[in-house]
């Protein structure tokens, strides 16, 4: 069984015992949280009626707060001399799901 939640502006497939990285969550690390599922596959059933999945909880517990890859970001016009260099690196939280309850 899996189920498809909405995590950080993303969708995520999960089930129990999976790993995810989502934009960032201010809670502490420990702390439980909880996804609103978009659709569920269990087995041959697939639940996507809006009114069965607001029974579905998927709850997830925060493992750690880490940093997400480099990106380079290089602006520069030809013959003029201009360039510009910046780098960002996106602030993550990783959580594990522990628990899919509600689903029939």
């Amino acid at each position: 069984m899996y189920v498809i939640v909405k995590a950080g502006g993303r969708q995520e497939k999960v089930s129990v015992g999976d790993t995810i990285f989502v934009d960032r969550i201010d809670a502490a690390t420990g702390a439980s949280v909880n996804f609103p599922a978009l659709l569920v596959v269990d087995g041959e059933a697939v639940t996507s009626d809006p009114s069965a999945l607001a029974a579905v909880k998927v709850t997830g517990e925060i493992v750690e707060e880490v940093k997400g890859p480099k990106i380079h970001i290089l602006r520069y016009k030809n013959k003029t001399g201009y360039r510009r260099r910046q780098g960002f690196r996106s602030k993550n939280t990783r959580v594990k799901i522990t628990a899919i309850n509600g689903v029939k």
